[in-house]
């Protein structure tokens, strides 16, 4: 297993979101949490990376217990985390862009991983020296993954990578995130597209108000009525 929560309670000063929330990860697993705006999607992925405190419960990564640990400490272990907002460096070029990804790598392997993140995304290596700022949308969601992953991340974390893109962008950006567990990263992904994530994971978990309501195979909650009707629009 490679990432594993249990029982966790977390939230904002004196509000809390998660209300004993419990999932887990398998090795080179794509696994969505899908439900409703508020029920504490972000709020997780913020807490598994060390964003958001935890007042009870245990997170454990590749067989370790790292709820405390800070978030630099988490991607140094190989827990890397691709907010919503992208959180981009708009002034720096797309190669500056990705080299600050790997700042707990060795120069060494710098090379081959801006190889690797311009074999999964050609436009970045066609706009290598493009500011990020003046990037589309679409683009610069892949600017924000290829960064992370130039972290050589064990387990990916994604928010949201589709909000806000073309549907052609977005089925892009979807089926990198297949491409990259097929190198064996674990993935969770928060996704506005609830079919679309479930298309592409294995297994799923709904949450409603900060709780584990649904969990199984992401093809059985698809077919779920319950789940058809609340997310998928059927």
């Amino acid at each position: 297993m490679m990432l594993e929560l249990d029982d966790i309670h977390a939230g904002y000063r004196r509000l809390e979101i998660l209300h004993g929330l419990t999932l887990h990860v398998d090795r080179s697993e794509i696994v969505s949490l899908i439900g409703a705006n508020g029920a504490g999607k972000t709020t997780t992925l913020r807490a598994i990376a060390g964003l958001v405190g935890i007042s009870g419960g245990r997170i454990r990564f590749d067989g370790e217990e790292v709820q405390g640990r800070s978030a630099h400490r988490l991607v140094r272990s190989g827990l890397v985390h691709v907010a919503q907002d992208r959180a981009l460096f708009g002034n720096l070029q797309v190669v500056e862009n990705l080299e600050m990804g790997a700042y707990t790598q060795s120069r060494s392997t710098v090379r081959s991983s801006l190889d690797e993140v311009f074999d999964l995304f050609p436009i970045l290596a066609e706009r290598r020296h493009q500011r990020a700022d003046t990037m589309s949308g679409g683009q610069q969601q892949m600017l924000a993954i290829g960064r992370a992953l130039m972290a050589r991340p064990k387990c990916l974390t994604l928010d949201e990578p589709s909000i806000g893109l073309a549907p052609n962008l977005a089925a892009q950006v979807l089926e990198a995130i297949t491409r990259i567990r097929d190198t064996g990263v674990t993935v969770l992904i928060v996704e506005q597209n609830a079919s679309q994530a479930l298309a592409i994971s294995d297994r799923a978990y709904v949450i409603e108000s900060g709780a584990i309501v649904l969990e199984g195979k992401a093809s059985d909650l698809a077919d779920d009525p319950r789940v058809r009707e609340a997310y998928l629009g059927v």
